[in-house]
């Protein structure tokens, strides 16, 4: 992955070199800079797509924010210096909130530092929001036509990871509920919730607002909703084993190997049934472990669309 997406990267920032160049002989490396970021923390070309809009739609806003901030203080030192702490503060406040967002506060910051230097104008604003379109479109069309790597392939192989820590998890704590002092299931939880945090980075453009894809956008989100609830049964189920008092009932090692079967069943490809679980007991442990089955067997559905209906297109 990393091979492949350094020669994307090439390949857009030269093409943003060219096109940049020839929109200013003297800014060109915004467009640049800009592919170079787009490409950072992305895995697919949905995600590259998306990152590259965000922070065309961040430099749009902060270019306006710059008319109505900095134009008009005229590179004023103490006025300028509160609107740079401000920037400097929104830039890391929304980091990791909203790329859009930090994009704004970093236009903001650019706009501000160019006029204490003398230079800002209404003229140079714009040159920005070109070379950043221009940096974007260069991301875009390597990640269209350099190796292209769909949102789909990546998306299911971050899904498949996730599902088998599930089961993962589900065999650490049966293990600790039957006595083993060795099974510690608490490294694979947190191995989870990180897998879960990749999936729904991965899923991000098929729900996003602007995805005119209806129907894929309604099943991406049902598989993080179902992947969601696998995470909470697992956590329950762990708090439980934790318990030493819990529970050994016998019945907790059929209820692993339902697990088992429905994970390989919706990992493998193959077009197994996933079983739905009868109703759940008292128990808490047998409670947990039915609620896991039962996300898993509705996860079939929207995994096993047809391929006229993926997730993400081929």
């Amino acid at each position: 992955m990393t091979t492949r997406q350094a020669v994307q990267a090439t390949a857009g920032a030269g093409f943003a070199l060219v096109a940049g160049q020839l929109l200013s002989g003297q800014r060109w490396y915004w467009a640049v800079g800009a592919t170079w970021w787009v490409f950072v923390n992305t895995a697919s070309r949905g995600e590259t797509l998306v990152r590259g809009f965000r922070r065309v739609l961040g430099t749009v806003i902060g270019i306006g924010l710059g008319f109505l901030a900095a134009v008009p203080v005229h590179g004023a030192a103490v006025p300028t210096a509160v609107l740079v702490a401000v920037a400097v503060f929104g830039i890391f406040y929304t980091a990791a909130v909203s790329y859009t967002w930090m994009m704004l506060w970093v236009t903001v910051l650019a706009a501000s530092l160019y006029g204490l230097l003398g230079v800002l104008s209404p003229g140079l604003l714009a040159l920005r929001l070109a070379e950043t379109g221009v940096g974007a479109l260069g991301a875009a069309l390597a990640v269209l036509f350099v190796l292209p790597v769909t949102t789909h392939a990546t998306t299911d192989a971050w899904i498949q990871r996730a599902l088998r820590c599930v089961h993962a998890c589900t065999a650490e704590a049966a293990a600790r509920l039957a006595g083993s002092e060795a099974a510690d299931p608490a490294p694979r939880v947190a191995e989870l919730e990180q897998l879960l945090g990749r999936v729904r980075l991965s899923v991000a453009p098929l729900v996003h607002p602007l995805n005119p894809m209806l129907g894929r956008k309604r099943r991406a989100r049902r598989v993080l909703a179902l992947l969601d609830d696998c995470a909470r049964e697992i956590r329950g189920l762990v708090a439980v084993a934790a318990d030493p008092e819990a529970s050994h009932d016998a019945r907790l090692a059929a209820a692993c190997w339902r697990v088992e079967a429905a994970v390989e069943a919706l990992t493998d490809g193959g077009l197994e049934q996933v079983h739905r679980p009868a109703e759940a007991p008292a128990e808490p442990a047998l409670a947990h472990l039915h609620g896991l089955e039962r996300a898993l067997a509705e996860l079939a559905e929207p995994l096993r669309a047809p391929s006229g209906s993926r997730l993400v297109g081929a």
